[in-house]
């Protein structure tokens, strides 16, 4: 079994056996596995397999979606996507026409810290960072999503 493919199946276990409600709290429980994997890398794993936070009489948490397969989503925005550009202030994601919005859900769902927001419009992604100090970092991190396999 490769690394990528023993972590995300640790992740998964970990999802579903635990209330985990942060990264910070899956990257201790990795640890403990022995696993030691970034923030990024984590965001990536959550993307790729289809981990959302939900709601539970608990409160929230980390679920495997059951009506989206992560790793078909994130090749279909890879092919959605057609360029990605900067610069001070903003990052801008050129998409094939009517795919921003579903682009800009999907950048939401990577919880990328440095990140504040987006807009999705009919071909045009609009990403607000926190800080102007971040834009390169969220531009290589969405490269990443998109063109990586770690």
């Amino acid at each position: 079994m490769t690394t990528k493919l023993r972590r995300q199946s640790k992740i998964k276990e970990l999802v579903q056996k635990h209330q985990i409600a942060s990264h910070e709290e899956l990257l201790e429980y990795l640890a403990k596995e022995d696993i030691e994997i970034t923030q990024a890398t984590l965001s990536r794993d959550f993307a790729a397999m289809g981990i959302i936070k939900t709601i539970t009489e608990k409160g929230m948490k980390y679920s495997v979606s059951a009506d989206e397969t992560g790793r078909d989503i994130v090749k279909i925005i890879g092919f959605e996507v057609l360029g990605i550009e900067h610069n001070e202030s903003v990052v801008m994601i050129r998409t094939l026409a009517g795919r921003a919005q579903g682009v800009a859900h999907f950048i939401d769902r990577t919880h990328i810290p440095e990140i504040m927001g987006t807009l999705g419009g009919d071909d045009t992604v609009l990403i607000i960072p926190k800080s102007v100090k971040d834009i390169k970092k969220i531009v290589q991190q969405i490269g990443n999503y998109l063109t990586e396999d770690t």
